[in-house]
């Protein structure tokens, strides 16, 4: 378990007034993640500047000297100044030198996000802080060439929807002024017509509104839906999809808020099967699967019990309820790393650390996106 630092040194390491000066050796001393960064290279042409490190600490240092920045309450400092100074963590993982001798470092963005959501959780940060921070980490890059994208009103109504737009943009803003490039100029007229698309689509600071949760949810699986289209909300059942990591209080939390409801659990499947966690998983999932469907069939509410940590996991349950015109409702539910440890620690058979270490390098959050409603359940949000 790390100790190194916690949450709350975050607000002492972020600059402050009158000075807004940047203690760089203080910011290595806390987190081993930034020591991390030193001496991983860059390609010349994008960052002149010098390795990761360097390239942090100017952009750190941008973002302090930025009148937009400094004019945020407190609060909002420290939380873009977080997801400046962890917006490249992962390049370590992700660099690479082609054959054309260029260094590239692909996924690095999404593997942050994966990155930095895990780092906040073992230092306690809040799961909607945490969340908004890594948002802004996984879509870091987006202002800087957005008006190429065919799929930018999703792009930035999801991001509206898990941090901010406007955040986005200073975000972006402090990590070009962080380099030694020749396209400096262009990449700020870039951003600027970022923060314009988002003013005129209702969500540079805001939450996208839709005219509802169902017509929400349908905008962001067809992507030639009208967003402002008030969708007929014909669902018949509920379907409530679990997320946690083992020990986080799923069953529990099933116990006292849906014990009225079947539940088609994967580790009551497992035993059944006699399958073991470390066994081909396929038998197990197509047998919840059709659990589900017989549930679906009849238009009953029902409880999908499963980790479900990544995105992929619970497009597959969603798109099966979505097919029966059910409503869906995930659950997340955390526990701090310690209480987790702890819980897992005193079961029958232990779960190694290793095998949550694995999921926690998997976790992907869910978001309003995925459902008609997301729960939030544990720690504070």
């Amino acid at each position: 378990m790390r100790t190194s630092a916690e949450f709350t040194d975050l607000a002492g390491l972020c600059p402050a007034p009158p000075a807004w000066d940047l203690d760089w050796e203080r910011v290595r001393e806390a987190l081993p993640e930034i020591r991390a960064l030193e001496g991983v290279e860059q390609d010349p042409v994008h960052h002149a500047e010098g390795d990761v490190a360097v390239h942090t600490r100017m952009a750190c240092e941008a973002l302090a000297c930025l009148p937009e920045w400094r004019a945020r309450p407190a609060g909002e400092r420290v939380r873009l100044f977080t997801a400046v100074l962890l917006h490249d963590i992962a390049k370590p993982r992700c660099t690479r030198r082609g054959d054309d001798g260029r260094v590239t470092a692909h996924g690095h963005s999404r593997h942050g996000d994966l990155m930095v959501r895990a780092l906040l959780w073992r230092l306690g940060a809040p799961v909607a802080w945490r969340e908004h921070v890594a948002a802004l980490v996984r879509h870091h890059q987006v202002p800087f060439w957005a008006l190429e994208r065919p799929d930018l009103r999703r792009i930035v109504f999801r991001v509206s929807l898990t941090a901010r737009n406007d955040d986005l943009a200073v975000l972006a803003t402090a990590d070009i002024l962080g380099r030694r490039c020749g396209d400096t100029a262009e990449v700020l007229d870039n951003i600027a017509l970022y923060r314009e698309y988002c003013a005129e689509q209702a969500c540079l600071d805001r939450p996208r509104a839709f005219p509802s949760d169902h017509s929400r949810f349908w905008f962001f699986r067809r992507p030639d839906r009208d967003p402002d289209h008030d969708a007929y909300d014909d669902t018949r059942m509920t379907v409530t999809v679990m997320s946690g990591l083992p020990g986080a209080g799923k069953d529990t939390w099933i116990a006292r808020e849906r014990a009225d409801r079947p539940v088609v659990s994967l580790d009551a499947i497992r035993a059944e099967l006699g399958v073991r966690p470390t066994d081909d998983q396929r038998p197990v999932a197509a047998a919840a699967h059709e659990r589900a469907r017989e549930h679906l069939r009849a238009h009953r509410s029902f409880v999908w019990n499963a980790t479900n940590v990544s995105r992929s996991l619970r497009d597959r349950c969603t798109d099966l309820a979505a097919a029966y015109g059910a409503r869906v409702e995930i659950t997340a539910v955390e526990a701090p790393p310690r209480v987790l440890r702890a819980r897992l620690d005193r079961r029958p058979a232990p779960v190694p650390a290793a095998v949550v270490d694995r999921l926690v390098g998997r976790w992907e959050h869910p978001d309003p996106t995925e459902a008609h409603s997301l729960v939030l359940v544990g720690q504070d949000v």
